[in-house]
């Protein structure tokens, strides 16, 4: 098992560039399923799920050569000979769930069982299954799902949710299908465009990228090509807190800052600015770091919502930076009843939080943190967020389970070691 040990209390100062956005890459990888030609995506960040996810398209069949150093990953697959999703693989990652519409898509055929990925409340999987239902797939749930399709045909599909990848298996399945499929309700997240725009590139027309409707006109054969993925905007937002709640000075680099408009709003609500200098983002130093307050000095309330508002996965970032914001704010996490269980371990750092219920915390800031503890990361957004809080605190933290971080962070420990942090990956037995 690895660890992070960091010492805290040292400002991060310098320049870094972020790696391509982890829920985009995935199922841009799931997506390469769809073609007999050669694909080669660009930009690729060096992280474990992208290595997980490149182990399970080789077990289908896919030839898959990656260059870590060069972020630079060419799938092929040219034959696939078999439909079955690695069971061992698959489980690890939440994404695998989207390799049923595209092996739909290919093959008319997939099982693949119960997907994996962090352990953060119930993840329902039902608009899923009606999507592709609607598309023509025959599916019986037992131990894992068994798909079949002998013909995908387009179709107006209703999502009872806007779920991100119910919105991209649904995609995926209608690009292969013969006819058009009108999908309403669709999620609009930067990797769904991201995934849109891909499959423009290999020849399947589609209306109202990063609308709530999205509309794809299925095609027999697809193409190949290049294709870049934009960057994290996760890990761009975690940078962001990390520079501000450090008192550092940070330029992040090739940031696509087009993506940043409502988490800029947040931020700002909390004391925190940038730059926009075209690409990049400069984060200066001497934060206000307070919270803004509603009309009538009421407590003002940050809530994840579907893109384009706030995402959930920066609740736990924006968390810990109300730590260090002078004032109050309550946090409404109402996708995912485990999200916010992490604070009980910022608590212990010294933070003034108030679990209300599994779905709101009250933090009170701004609260000076202490290390001199060992404590666990329990998924990746709130390892991260543990990460950012031992980085500002006052002596060592011991943060297990680097693994989690690992899965969406690329060298994490490298790139603050970087601007200036005392960061040290340890194994231990």
């Amino acid at each position: 098992m690895q660890q992070f040990i960091i010492e805290g209390g040292y400002p991060l100062n310098g320049v870094l560039e972020v790696g391509g956005n982890k829920n985009a890459v995935l199922k841009l990888m799931a997506a390469c399923l769809l073609t007999d030609q050669p694909v080669t995506l660009t930009n690729v960040p060096s992280i474990l799920d992208v290595r997980v996810m490149a182990e399970i398209l080789r077990k289908l069949g896919a030839s898959v050569a990656y260059d870590e150093s060069a972020r630079r990953m060419t799938i092929h697959a040219e034959r696939l000979h078999t439909h079955v999703v690695d069971a061992s693989l698959s489980t690890r990652l939440r994404a695998s769930i989207v390799l049923a519409g595209a092996l739909l898509g290919r093959l008319g055929a997939a099982v693949l069982p119960f997907p994996g990925g962090d352990v953060i409340g119930r993840r329902r999987v039902d608009t899923h299954l009606l999507a592709l239902q609607k598309l023509g797939a025959q599916i019986e749930v037992a131990r894992g799902f068994h798909m079949r399709a002998e013909q995908l045909r387009g179709a107006n599909v209703l999502l009872d949710e806007a779920s991100v990848t119910a919105t991209e298996n649904a995609i995926l399945a209608a690009a292969r299908a013969k006819g058009t499929t009108v999908i309403r309700n669709a999620a609009c997240e930067p990797h769904v465009q991201d995934l849109c725009h891909f499959l423009v590139m290999l020849g399947v027309p589609i209306e109202g990228i990063g609308s709530n409707q999205i509309v794809v006109h299925g095609r027999e054969q697809l193409g190949g090509g290049t294709f870049r993925v934009g960057a994290d905007y996760i890990e761009v937002a975690s940078y962001i807190g990390a520079a501000a709640v450090t008192g550092g000075e940070v330029l992040i680099k090739n940031a696509d800052p087009q993506h940043l408009a409502m988490i800029e709003l947040v931020y700002n609500k909390l004391g925190v600015h940038w730059e926009v200098r075209g690409e990049d983002i400069f984060v200066p130093r001497g934060q206000a770091m307070r919270v803004q307050n509603d009309l009538g000095n009421r407590i003002p309330t940050i809530k994840a919502q579907p893109w384009p508002a706030f995402p959930s996965d920066l609740l736990s970032i924006a968390l810990v930076i109300a730590t260090q914001s002078s004032g109050a704010v309550m946090f409404h996490e109402w996708m995912y009843d485990g999200r916010l269980f992490f604070t009980d371990k910022l608590v212990s750092m010294g933070a003034r939080i108030v679990l209300c219920d599994p779905h709101r915390a009250l933090v009170q800031g701004h609260t000076p943190l202490h290390g001199n503890l060992t404590i666990s990361s329990p998924d990746i957004r709130a390892g991260i967020a543990l990460l950012i809080a031992a980085l500002c605190a006052r002596g060592t933290t011991i943060i297990g389970n680097a693994h989690h971080i690992d899965r969406g962070y690329e060298r994490v420990e490298e790139k603050l070691s970087a601007l200036g942090a005392k960061i040290e990956r340890v194994t231990t037995s």
